[in-house]
């Protein structure tokens, strides 16, 4: 035997990571972090930081990732305000920890489309109004 290590290639048919999660939160409703990361078999917190890079990626695509805001059960403030992907750990409000989890989705973004009727509607109203 010789001293060199086996490299293993990976398969081209597997989805990296990222790849995975998009089509979790591509299937319809909304998750949480720790429910991404038993998905996908990685820790939490790789889980938020895939999902930074996710947004912005998306964004470009014309999508958005989507966040429901974290919410305290005990009280039920919601955290709008709040930009970190991490949940809150205590209520501002009653001062308890009871918090579910921000809720993780894919929006897309849709773009109003204009048809040939749309137009030719629009011009036969403006010039029965011209009359």
């Amino acid at each position: 035997m010789s001293g060199k290590k086996k490299t293993t290639i990976p398969r081209p048919d597997l989805e990296t990571v990222r790849q995975r999660i998009l089509a979790l939160l591509e299937e319809g409703s909304p998750r949480t972090a720790l429910e991404i990361s038993s998905a996908v078999r990685i820790p939490e917190r790789q889980v938020r930081d895939h999902l930074v890079h996710l947004g912005k990626s998306l964004r470009s695509r014309g999508r958005k990732l989507e966040q429901l805001p974290a919410q305290c059960l005990s009280c039920g403030f919601v955290f709008r305000k709040r930009d970190k992907l991490a949940g809150p750990g205590r209520c501002p409000i009653c001062r308890k920890e009871f918090i579910a989890e921000p809720l993780f989705r894919v929006e897309i973004r849709s773009a109003k489309v204009y048809n040939a009727s749309d137009y030719s509607s629009q011009s036969q109203e403006q010039k029965e109004g011209e009359k």
